[in-house]
């Protein structure tokens, strides 16, 4: 896919349209209990109750995430189960596809929704689960139990309580701009950080007729991102929000220095739709685009010979990491080039994609000791593509404004003031078990430290990633990251994905700054 090369502020009339659209998007809700939401439920629990509320209008499909109660899988089946898992996202978003179709049937009449999306959607999803079942048995001793509770989804209201909270929560540990963003109390997630399988990818190459009916009149009840978001409930105008930053102290014996890479913006416009650590092998397993810096042979079949051997946008070409996360686009009623294909508008992300203006991916310390290298080709997954029907138990970006980054959102977008620019920023995991590169469910191998900044036992500190991506879009609500279509653009789905290809020379220097109380770059 060709890069964008247009980079427009939007007339005000776009504006007003685009304000006027997102006051109307969304729909109001419809309805949704669903047990298995909360990212910290397994197997059991009683099908969702998929038809309370029926009169009100519905707004997505909310599926467990299987990948969530799969956090041990032996070596030998996850290739297999990690198909299964990206094809039951594949049979999700067709399903949203339908579900979008017969909206206005379905809520005229609920019980459409069970014969012609719900009910064939659970089929779908039981023979997957029976598959991944078969291929664990395989491989080991039992077959996991209750694999079939996970097959059932039901509807859900955007307007429902999501567990999101208010939108003013800090993600702190985020580069607020400071010299010591490091690991603060906001990051004493520990044991949630093992229950998400975020970004568990979509169709197996083959993503069949994904596009039939999506840029036509069918869609067109919503202006922006094509009926299924973002709202204007979305945003919130961050001269509102107060101040909630608290930066960790350091304690004795921190190790305080930073290390910074320069990757550039993606001015080259590496794009595409698949997550080689979640859905390897899988084309467009993300559902939806990713920018790229730093490694440029990263797609969903690189191994990492493909990618020790790859070409970097990185300044410094010891460090051949993979750097990724969704895109952002303007909602001004402008097509991208990527209208017709698969993560674009295929998928129900249209718009123009925006490059970063600016990018900063930092390395930084622990409050409480030393760090220890990264291995080479650890992954690490931040955030949860899902978040919006899987709970905020693993969410971890933050939104803010150039200027207001004592402020931060994690569940809604800012609207900033002229001559203010969007900030997004991801404070990766900083712990590490010592053994594994990756985990089942992407997450269990790694860890956030604990509130007195001391990774968990079993854990060791290694320099913590951070990343800070500058936009200069128009003020107002006129923006979105791409997402998974049922997830409706939420700003909590946003994610972060990185590779680790530093070479060892560079990995030593990264530590020894970061020990030292070095600023290197």
């Amino acid at each position: 896919m060709g890069r964008t090369t247009r980079k427009k502020r939007s007339t005000l009339a776009n504006r007003a349209i685009v304000a006027s659209a997102a006051l109307i998007l969304g729909g109001g809700g419809l309805v949704a209990v669903n047990v298995y939401a909360s990212a910290g439920e397994g197997w059991s629990g009683s099908p969702p109750d998929r038809t309370r509320n029926a009169g009100r209008q519905m707004s997505t499909i909310d599926c467990p995430d299987a990948g969530i109660a799969l956090p041990d899988v032996p070596d030998q089946a996850r290739p297999e189960v990690d198909r299964e898992l990206a094809a039951m996202d594949t049979q999700i978003t067709d399903a949203y596809r339908k579900f979008a179709d017969r909206k206005e049937q379905i809520a005229q009449d609920p019980g459409l929704a069970e014969n012609s999306v719900l009910g064939p959607l659970k089929n779908k999803r039981a023979a997957s689960l029976d598959r991944i079942g078969i291929a664990i048995e395989r491989n080991a001793a039992d077959r996991p139990q209750g694999l079939e509770g996970l097959a059932p989804c039901s509807l859900r209201a955007d307007d429902e309580d999501d567990g999101q909270g208010d939108g003013q929560g800090a993600e702190d540990g985020a580069d607020q701009g400071g010299d010591d963003q490091g690991q603060d109390g906001g990051q004493d997630q520990g044991g949630d950080q093992d229950q998400g399988g975020d970004d568990q990818g979509a169709d197996q190459g083959a993503d069949q007729g994904q596009g039939d009916g999506q840029d036509g009149d069918d869609q067109g009840e919503d202006d922006g991102q094509e009926g299924n978001g973002p709202e204007a409930s979305d945003f919130v105008d961050i001269e509102s929000v107060e101040p909630n930053v608290d930066r960790p102290r350091n304690r004795r014996g921190a190790s305080r220095g930073t290390f910074t890479t320069d990757c550039g913006r993606n001015e080259n416009g590496k794009f595409n739709p698949d997550n080689v650590i979640a859905a390897p092998g899988v084309s467009n397993g993300a559902h939806h685009m990713h920018d790229y810096v730093g490694n440029q042979a990263t797609d969903a079949f690189s191994s990492d010979d493909d990618l020790a051997g790859g070409e970097s946008t990185c300044r410094n070409q010891g460090d051949k990491s993979t750097y990724y996360w969704p895109v952002l686009r303007l909602q001004n009623g402008q097509d991208e080039n990527d209208v017709g294909a698969d993560g674009g508008g295929k998928d129900q992300n249209v718009g123009e994609i925006q490059t970063p203006s600016q990018v900063t991916l930092k390395f930084v310390g622990s409050p409480s000791g030393k760090v220890t290298a990264m291995p080479r080709f650890l992954r690490i997954i931040t955030g949860d593509a899902k978040a919006f029907t899987n709970g905020d138990a693993n969410a971890n970006a933050s939104w803010s404004c150039t200027g207001f980054e004592d402020r931060q959102l994690k569940d809604k977008y800012p609207i900033c003031p002229e001559g203010s620019q969007v900030v997004r920023s991801f404070a990766f995991q900083s712990c590490w078990d010592g053994q594994n590169t990756d985990s089942a469910n992407h997450r269990t191998h790694v860890a956030f430290a604990q509130d007195d900044g001391r990774c968990p036992n079993g854990f060791r500190a290694i320099p913590q990633l951070v990343q800070r991506i500058v936009y200069d879009v128009p003020p107002g609500p006129g923006f979105a990251v791409d997402s998974f279509p049922e997830q409706l653009h939420k700003p909590v789905t946003d994610h972060g994905d990185f590779i680790n290809v530093f070479d060892d020379q560079l990995m030593k220097k990264v530590v020894s700054c970061v020990n030292g109380g070095r600023k290197c770059s």
